[in-house]
């Protein structure tokens, strides 16, 4: 009788070294369609990373037009 091999991999448990909540802006072109026509919109996110899942999280702020 045969097993496979199983593997496991830990989740780090700290921010990685270096590495802080920060916030990212993006520029983008949405539509709007009460006036019909495209405009310039600011998004900004709180960037911040999540020890219990070992992933980055991506949490919009603020939206305005630009």
């Amino acid at each position: 009788m045969s097993t496979a091999p199983t593997h496991a991999m830990a989740l780090p448990t700290q921010v990685p070294l270096g590495v802080d909540m920060h916030y990212e802006t993006e520029h983008r072109t949405v539509w709007n369609e009460e006036e019909r026509k495209q405009e310039e919109h600011e998004f900004v996110y709180e960037v911040s990373w999540v020890p219990e899942l070992g992933v980055w999280r991506r949490f919009l702020r603020t939206h305005r037009k630009a």
